[in-house]
């Protein structure tokens, strides 16, 4: 990517101004004894700060192994004969975050972007698996040398921005950041028939860290 993606510049516009608002209080009211008026806005400006975090990840893993491009909760994995999102059967992992995950997104897998496919929907609720049906969506289409990967961004009952600066014809690392979902959400990953999930339902993984499946 030619400008690697950043969760903490992503995120200026949100918390920046609440940094500012909460100094102007803090200053303006200092000299009339209410500067604790500022205290929430301090809270608030820090927990927007904490939404965008973004620290640096180095994760390893073997040839056939895939990392999780989300941080979160498994909350399914499943064979499909068919989906929209995948070129014929396919299996998915989906993870659930929450608010308080970190929500910048990673490829799972070193690949050529094919497409991106952007498709708009409702807010449900992630956990609901009828998220994945009705909600918006983006969906990055990779080719590796081990076969098609697909990673679908889903936005959740409170997530209003998907973020996806990857492109057709971008190249992307195994857990090279190419974007995130904002205030919450689903992820998807879609992989050739009898690949391997290496984790649960119910397990917590971390983008670019948690070895999430394997290649057949």
């Amino acid at each position: 990517m030619d400008i690697p993606f950043s969760g903490w510049r992503e995120g200026l516009p949100h918390y920046l101004p609440w940094f500012a608002v909460a100094l102007v209080v803090t200053v303006g009211l200092r000299y009339l004894g209410h500067g604790w008026v500022a205290v929430p806005f301090w809270v608030v400006a820090f927990a927007a700060l904490l939404f965008f975090r973004d620290f640096p990840r180095q994760g390893a893993a073997g040839p056939d192994e895939l990392f999780s491009p989300a941080d979160g909760t498994v909350v399914a994995i499943e064979t499909l004969e068919e989906t929209p999102h995948y070129d014929g059967a396919a299996m998915r992992i989906s993870i659930f975050m929450s608010v308080f995950n970190v929500h910048v997104n990673r490829a799972p897998f070193d690949g050529v972007v094919r497409e991106v496919r952007y498709a708009p929907g409702a807010y449900k609720d992630a956990r609901d698996p009828e998220a994945s049906r009705v909600n918006e969506s983006s969906a990055l289409w990779l080719e590796t040398e081990r076969g098609p990967v697909s990673v679908r961004q889903i936005s959740g009952a409170v997530a209003r921005r998907i973020v996806c600066r990857a492109r057709p014809g971008m190249g992307l690392k195994r857990g090279e950041k190419f974007g995130m979902i904002k205030f919450g959400s689903r992820v998807e990953l879609y992989l050739p028939p009898g690949s391997q999930a290496c984790v649960p339902v119910g397990a917590k993984t971390k983008a670019g860290l948690t070895i999430l499946a394997r290649f057949p």
